[in-house]
């Protein structure tokens, strides 16, 4: 009974415990680096709490990680517009991603893309969706808030 008991504390001390991903100011980035990122959140079993900004790339996390896992508070933000191509290769010049902005509609959940046609679709504008029943109805909002 005394080794049951001394390797679990040794287990609990050596396993990782889950952390919630709280995003605050998050304006995005290459996509598949979210994917990626994203995609181990999924897999750890981790909350993510949206208390903030989260724009762009950012916003792959409603369609990667579980929705029963996301929350956002009344400070949440979420921003939409087209990919586009790295202006590294693009001489500075902002250039519009068919291929890219397909995908992100690809990973985006049904309410996420019955919300952006209802705005017009993706385009090169930022489109906000903040507080309000607009974003209840695709993120939970976080019960410590409220």
């Amino acid at each position: 009974m005394l080794r049951l008991a001394c390797f679990l504390l040794a287990f609990a001390i050596t396993t990782p415990a889950l952390a919630d991903l709280r995003i605050t100011r998050d304006f995005g980035g290459y996509v598949e680096e979210y994917k990626a990122k994203y995609q181990r959140i999924r897999e750890t079993g981790e909350r993510v709490i949206i208390d903030g900004i989260c724009n762009s790339a950012c916003t792959l996390v409603l369609g990667i990680v579980p929705l029963q896992r996301i929350c956002a508070t009344p400070r949440a933000s979420l921003g939409f517009h087209q990919a586009y191509f790295d202006k590294r290769w693009t001489a500075g010049v902002k250039v519009t991603s068919i291929a890219g902005t397909a995908e992100l509609m690809s990973v985006y959940p049904n309410p996420v893309k019955e919300w952006l046609a209802r705005q017009g679709g993706l385009t090169p504008e930022m489109k906000k969706l903040r507080n309000g029943s607009d974003l209840w109805m695709i993120v939970n909002p976080c019960p410590d808030w409220f």
